[in-house]
């Protein structure tokens, strides 16, 4: 025969049951699969501004081209190469309409890749050093370095 519990008093705080068991380890088999390897670290989306921690670097273009994306899209995506001042070579894409960036133009590379082209990893930062804006943007200027349009004076 089991007797009735007590109601819990107002007053009485309320007390919560938890397990306290260690967690189990892993089982003999789960090891030789190998579950102890340490975790593979996620690599760096732009390895040379990452390795010396600054958002940004000055740059030399070495050569101005074009590149092919990758399948399904099709065109001709502007890109750099550029000698930055740590001595590293990379590729960098060029945001924009249009450019006036020759070779031994002086650049600002900032990271982020250019999502369909091979290879690509950094961006040119329009309206920085040489490399001029856009110059018939009217939405998001500021990404491109577009200064604002002056107003047609009436009078």
């Amino acid at each position: 025969m089991t007797l009735p519990k007590p109601a819990p008093s107002p007053a009485a705080p309320i007390v919560r049951a938890f397990s306290s068991t260690a967690p189990q380890s892993a089982t003999l088999n789960q090891v030789l699969r190998g579950c102890r390897k340490p975790q593979r670290a996620r690599h760096a989306v732009s390895p040379a501004l990452s390795a010396i921690k600054s958002p940004a670097l000055k740059g030399v273009c070495i050569k101005v081209g074009i590149t092919k994306p990758k399948k399904p899209n099709s065109g001709e995506r502007k890109t750099a190469r550029v000698r930055l001042s740590t001595g590293k070579v990379i590729t960098a894409y060029i945001p924009g309409e249009g450019h006036n960036i020759q070779q031994h133009s002086v650049v600002l590379v900032r990271g982020g890749r250019s999502q369909d082209c091979p290879g690509v990893r950094y961006h040119l930062v329009r309206g920085a050093l040489d490399l001029g804006g856009v110059a018939s943007r009217m939405s998001s200027r500021s990404k491109y370095g577009t200064k604002k349009p002056k107003k047609a004076s009436v009078g």
